[in-house]
């Protein structure tokens, strides 16, 4: 019995594009002194301003546990503010402070850039987007009826 190829796994052909993808973003991203993580946190946010913790969780797809210390980052350089919820104590809602809506317009064309880096077209770009969203629901264990379509609307 042969042995499965390295570079036949699609997992592996995944982890591989996800880590280039990260490389890609460090020389956009150290300018304006953030990391990929914070980045996608801040891009978060910057949609869905005066969330709490694990809304911004879900709508990130990081876990808590890892999202707790880049929001600590985060609001130690004064981009984001963590104050408790008026409705309970327990929630801590996240807001971005003026120096992120200034990050925010200084990091206006990184989607661009980085999709020119990519060089897919656009409908090249929506499939992989699709694809990878179906990878994502399935192992979460989402229901085949309510994963995006190749056109983005649900199947």
């Amino acid at each position: 019995m042969e042995a499965a190829r390295l570079s036949e796994q699609p997992c592996f052909a995944l982890y591989s594009a996800a880590n280039a993808v990260t490389r890609a973003y460090r020389p956009l991203l150290d300018p304006l002194d953030l990391t990929y993580t914070q980045y996608i946190v801040m891009m978060s946010l910057w949609e869905r301003d005066g969330v709490d913790l694990r809304t911004l969780a879900d709508h990130a797809h990081l876990d808590p546990p890892t999202l707790t210390p880049v929001v600590k980052r985060l609001e130690g350089k004064g981009l984001v503010s963590r104050v408790r919820a008026v409705d309970d104590e327990r929630r801590l809602v996240l807001t971005v402070t003026e120096a992120g809506r200034r990050l925010q317009r200084d990091a206006q064309g990184i989607p661009q850039a980085m999709l020119c880096q990519v060089g897919l077209s656009a409908a090249e770009e929506r499939r992989l987007r699709t694809l990878c969203e179906q990878v994502r629901h399935t192992l979460a264990g989402t229901p085949s009826s309510q994963l995006p379509h190749d056109d983005g609307h649900l199947v």
